[in-house]
């Protein structure tokens, strides 16, 4: 795909990163391509091992080299290729262009800087202001995830704040240079349902008003099926389906998908029954996939599927799989 405009704030395509073990190879993401568009919510999902966050974190060289190598593909951040620029480039980016929350705040923030210190550093360091003006842009992005007394707690310590107020703290730190892409790597997963219904809002509340993209990566689909526009869903470091929201939960098109749909509890008011599970665990990938790599937990697994690996194919508007089976192409099998 050429540089030009594609009206697309984030495109990647065909991402490869590799680990170097004592045991050998972790090929664990594997020909990776997606984009988001300028204000769009992009969901990424799938259970740990997926390949979600390393694929996130690949973008912008936040893994460690070695032992990570990104051997192949192409970022492209408003036409630009985050793989092929200079590592001070890479800095201007992130954190400046590119924002990241993640998901435990107290191995995110320094215990031994007040908070004001550390949403400020960035704003100085980017966006080039002094240190008066640096304080206001800090004040103004505490006020705006909902901090009181704001002006009082840039002072105070990691600490001194609960799980969820820490949390609002990272997001006002991944805003505070007005980044193209936000990216939030399971931010609430550590908070209770209460406080995470509290992220959740701010975060749309933002998305609404500031008007950024954002890349929300989770293993829960039920926050998803709130609050994305769009969602990929990833197995064994490949994106094994891609749609919007509604037609994905409506008709899912992938079996890892559906097993994954069964296993959200819902509320009918009828006796609860149990909770399904996918047999079985990830694949270990030492080498890159040469076959679909659900096929050993796939209950429509067939000859084929040992022996090539699927390709993401369009199967409705907006909406591709990688899946040979008849049912993934015609849309028949649903997500019971």
């Amino acid at each position: 795909m050429p540089d030009g405009d594609t009206g697309n704030v984030l495109e990647v395509r065909d991402l490869r990163t590799v680990f170097q073990t004592r045991g050998g190879e972790v090929h664990a993401v594997n020909s990776v391509s997606f984009e988001v568009k300028p204000g769009e919510l992009l969901g990424v999902v799938g259970e740990s091992g997926s390949g979600k966050s390393v694929t996130m974190m690949s973008l912008v060289g936040l893994l460690p080299s070695p032992p990570a190598e990104v051997r192949e593909g192409r970022v492209l951040l408003a036409g630009e290729d985050l793989l092929r620029v200079t590592p001070a480039r890479l800095r201007e980016v992130r954190g400046g262009e590119v924002g990241f929350i993640f998901q435990d705040p107290m191995t995110s923030l320094n215990p031994v800087f007040t908070v004001g210190y550390q949403i400020m550093e960035p704003i100085r360091r980017h966006m080039g202001l002094g240190k008066k003006q640096a304080r206001e842009r800090a004040v103004e992005l505490l006020e705006l995830v909902g901090i009181p007394s704001a002006r009082d707690r840039l002072s105070d310590y990691p600490h001194q704040f609960s799980g969820g107020m820490r949390q609002r703290v990272m997001i006002a730190m991944a805003l505070a240079c007005d980044p193209k892409v936000l990216i939030a790597d399971e931010p609430t997963t550590a908070l209770d349902v209460t406080i995470q219904a509290q992220i959740l809002e701010i975060v749309a509340d933002l998305r609404a008003r500031l008007g950024m993209a954002i890349v929300w990566i989770t293993h829960d689909l039920g926050v998803i099926a709130g609050i994305a526009d769009r969602v990929l869903v990833m197995y064994g470091g490949q994106v094994v389906e891609q749609a919007p929201v509604h037609p994905l939960f409506n008709d899912p098109r992938h079996p890892y998908t559906r097993a994954l749909l069964r296993t959200i509890p819902t509320v009918t008011g009828a006796r609860a029954e149990k909770l399904e599970v996918i047999e079985g665990q990830p694949p270990i990938l030492g080498a890159a996939p040469t076959a679909c790599p659900f096929r050993d937990r796939c209950p429509l697994v067939f000859d084929r599927c040992h022996a090539e690996n699927p390709a993401r194919e369009v199967v409705a508007p907006e909406h591709d799989v990688a899946c040979f089976h008849p049912s993934a192409r015609s849309g028949t099998g649903g997500a019971s």
